[in-house]
């Protein structure tokens, strides 16, 4: 059983571009796997569907609902930014679904697999061997 840690922005693709990022999630893996997702995630998707411009708050009040209605379980965190607690959170069996070009970059540095959005259209699984 592997977990996929889903992150913010990653959470809001089915609003923002029309893709079933669940079906994809199980078309690309095929292995056993449980979504979740970090609590300052949660917290960043509360905020921007109370605060945010109109189309990201349509996203963020969307993704909170997906989350409910799939029962994505929470990690909690001490972490203050969502980022950090992926990092913290990641390890060689994770796989972490994100579209943040930074954090991207510091997964790879731990030998992370990530899961990203390709043409807007699909989801690509990047795996990344232990050393």
């Amino acid at each position: 059983m592997r977990n996929i840690i889903l992150d913010t922005n990653f959470l809001m693709i089915p609003l923002q571009f029309k893709v079933d990022i669940f079906s994809e999630i199980e078309r690309i893996c095929n292995f056993n796997y449980s979504l979740l997702v970090i609590e300052a995630s949660v917290k960043e998707l509360e905020n921007i569907a109370s605060t945010g411009k109109s189309k990201d708050r349509k996203a963020a009040v969307a993704a909170l609902k997906l989350l409910k209605s799939k029962g994505i379980g929470i990690i909690k965190s001490e972490e203050k930014y969502a980022d950090d607690a992926i990092l913290k959170s990641a390890d060689e069996t994770t796989i972490v679904a994100t579209q943040d070009m930074a954090l991207k970059r510091k997964l790879a540095q731990k030998r992370t697999s990530i899961i990203i959005l390709r043409q807007k259209k699909y989801l690509q699984l990047i795996e990344r061997k232990p050393l």
